[in-house]
């Protein structure tokens, strides 16, 4: 008898004891949130999760991708239509192999291919914050995408062709600072989602690593070392400062680029943003730069006297401009990439100079859709991307045509 209760009082403690570790585990240290929420914000993840501003974290936000349009999901703490009832399992797998726990694949819209690099500490310290988050019961909407698309089941072959499981492995010949920069760039934050060229199926193209990629009606231009259209020019500093700004110098952020700065990258530690800069500064040419024909005088005089007439108040005769106020267009990366879909969103819907704490102060740049021609605005497009030692291909009118119908 004696026996069956010492067995029945170990079973107890046991128990006892499971109670208490599971208690302890819903319970994560203030410092495991705090790190879990600065590693969100490195992630950007309010910037797809978040469609009401009410209701942070909620989904119901569009993600429009060359197959169709894709919702992010609720990623509060409501166990119907959130995390809630998730396990720490479900949660990682998700994160870091695209699987969801009723074990239906997500489309990489999801940047999993590159959360994969995450550690498990970092994956549940994220889930750590958002377990502090208010519960909203906000459903999931479907994906809309186009046959054959539509079909979950081919994210399998997907990931079987594309999808390349692994951390972060850290290059022993480099700083501490370039590996730090490296697991941020390539993981947590993604940068190649948008920035790096994509073939037929959505997926990158790995030779072309951060070498520039149209998205949402913008080019993501590139952030290798390229010495006209890329980073060669940028200092870490200029790197640091425009991350943490969104402006510098040379150039400002705008539109996508603007969101990130205002909700990630500002956010960001000084370290964490410097090491960002310290790993994009290091990294080669990924492709050559085009060869550029230029346009022809009369092409050239036009795109002048346009300018003259619209843009030289604010950006001068010699387009210096006014360096963190109206960006110069002299060497200015992006005016000269390849892709001249940010340079026209610009010139057609105009600009809001983003505003961030290390940098308050407001400027605009007058929409010109409805005062210039689709010549007009080619014209001084091709003279501004070849002006001043610039050099990039001729725009048309059919581009800028195309441009308009876009939704900016």
């Amino acid at each position: 008898m004696r026996t069956i209760l010492t067995g029945l009082a170990l079973v107890g403690l046991a128990l006892c004891s499971a109670v208490a570790s599971a208690a302890g585990a819903a319970e994560p240290s203030p410092e495991l949130i705090a790190y879990g929420k600065s590693l969100v914000e490195a992630g950007d993840c309010a910037g797809c999760h978040t469609a009401d501003p009410a209701k942070p974290f909620a989904g119901g936000k569009r993600i429009d991708t060359p197959f169709g349009a894709i919702y992010a999901p609720n990623v509060t703490p409501d166990r119907d239509t959130g995390i809630g009832a998730w396990t720490d399992t479900d949660f990682t797998r998700a994160v870091r192999t695209g699987v969801a726990p009723d074990g239906s694949n997500y489309y990489p819209a999801f940047p999993y291919p590159y959360f994969t690099r995450m550690t498990k500490d970092d994956t549940l310290a994220i889930r750590a914050y958002l377990g502090t988050l208010a519960a909203v019961t906000s459903r999931n909407k479907p994906p809309e995408l186009r046959w054959p698309f539509s079909y979950r089941g081919l994210m399998r072959i997907w990931n079987m062709v594309y999808f390349k499981p692994g951390l972060f492995e850290p290059d022993q010949s480099q700083s501490a600072a370039w590996n730090r920069g490296g697991y941020l760039v390539t993981g947590l934050g993604h940068c190649g989602a948008c920035h790096t060229p994509k073939n037929y199926f959505g997926a990158d193209k790995q030779a072309q690593a951060l070498a520039g990629n149209e998205v949402g009606g913008w080019y993501a231009p590139r952030l290798d070392g390229a010495a006209r259209t890329g980073l060669k020019s940028w200092s870490v500093e200029d790197i640091t400062e425009y991350l943490q700004s969104g402006r510098n110098a040379r150039s400002h952020a705008s539109g996508l680029m603007a969101e990130v700065v205002v909700n990630s990258t500002s956010k960001m530690s000084d370290a964490d943003v410097r090491a960002i800069a310290v790993y994009l500064k290091n990294l080669p040419p990924a492709r050559r730069e085009t060869i550029v024909t230029p346009p022809d005088d009369a092409e050239m005089k036009a795109g002048q006297a346009i300018y003259a007439k619209f843009c030289i108040a604010c950006h001068e005769a010699d387009g210096s401009g006014a360096p963190r106020i109206y960006p110069p267009l002299p060497a200015n990366a992006l005016l000269q990439s390849v892709n001249p879909s940010s340079t026209l969103r610009i010139i057609l819907d105009g600009a809001h100079t983003v505003t961030t704490p290390r940098a308050p102060n407001t400027g605009e740049m007058p929409a010109y859709s409805n005062q210039l021609s689709d010549a007009e605005i080619a014209a001084v497009t091709n003279y501004i991307r070849n002006s001043w030692g610039n050099a990039a291909p001729l725009v048309t009118p059919a581009q800028v045509a195309r441009a308009r119908k876009q939704e900016p």
